[in-house]
């Protein structure tokens, strides 16, 4: 399985120095969600993209599936599918189905997207919105190298409730690490409007009480109205000071220790 995706590299002369693998929600496609994201603002008028021109930004489009728990079973883009959207526990198993074919596939693509940054894993930020951070949480309990960042908007976690090692069990995938080094070290920022209709605010606080839980160090943000979308202009103006500190000021401090002092050149 691969993903087509919609990419934006930057403009020359710049050069690229950070990716975003940025998850689009069920049923949405790669193409319009990049777009929407330009119309999400800070309060300096910048959206993302505008805000950090040096950062490669990938967008995978998710594979058609069948709704199971439909009737006449109709295809939409969905990462996995889900049982019931009003009770995500509801046959929760069967979430496990998609993500167990997605999640290899995603961690190759990190693994390609480091190989272009000279495997700077510390420079990849994986970003998801709705579905999209849901499947980016687990996508985060099975990696074996620690990223720059994880973004999470509106998100919630499938398979909630039982120890890290009992959430991996669930997908039982392949070279899967025995230790929690990728969520102590990778930080979190987490966004979550109150009155968002489809994802409860109540499942996006236990996706941040379930990430705190494994060792990650959240930053958890909420915001009164906004729905299941991003917040604009606070939710973005969080994002941008998130990835300016944790991301851009750690590779940069992480840079300089590695120099070699002209003294001993």
């Amino acid at each position: 399985m691969d993903f087509e995706t919609i990419t934006t590299d930057p403009a020359p002369p710049r050069t690229h120095t950070h990716t975003v693998v940025f998850l689009h929600g069920r049923g949405d496609h790669a193409k319009f969600f990049a777009s929407s994201l330009r119309r999400s603002c800070d309060s300096k008028n910048r959206n993302l993209v505008d805000a950090f021109p040096t950062f490669r930004w990938v967008f995978p489009q998710a594979p058609m599936r069948k709704v199971a728990n439909a009737p006449g079973n109709p295809t939409f883009p969905q990462w996995f599918d889900v049982w019931d959207s009003r009770d995500f526990t509801e046959n929760e198993g069967h979430q496990a189905i998609g993500l167990k074919e997605v999640i290899p596939v995603f961690r190759k693509m990190l693994a390609d997207e480091a190989a272009l940054l000279g495997g700077r894993w510390d420079r990849i930020v994986l970003a998801g919105i709705s579905m999209g951070a849901a499947t980016g949480a687990h996508l985060l309990f099975n990696l074996s190298e620690p990223l720059g960042a994880f973004m999470g908007f509106s998100g919630r976690c499938p398979f909630a409730g039982g120890s890290l090692a009992e959430i991996r069990k669930v997908l039982g995938l392949e070279d899967v690490p025995d230790h929690d080094d990728v969520l102590r070290k990778t930080p979190v920022l987490l966004e979550h409007c109150v009155n968002d209709p489809v994802a409860p605010i109540r499942i996006g606080r236990g996706l941040r009480d379930t990430l705190r839980g494994f060792g990650c160090q959240v930053e958890w943000r909420e915001y009164p109205d906004g729905g299941h979308w991003f917040h604009s202009p606070a939710g973005m103006d969080d994002a941008v000071e998130f990835l300016e500190k944790q991301v851009l000021a750690r590779s940069n401090t992480e840079e300089n220790t590695n120099e070699v002092p002209d003294t001993i050149k």
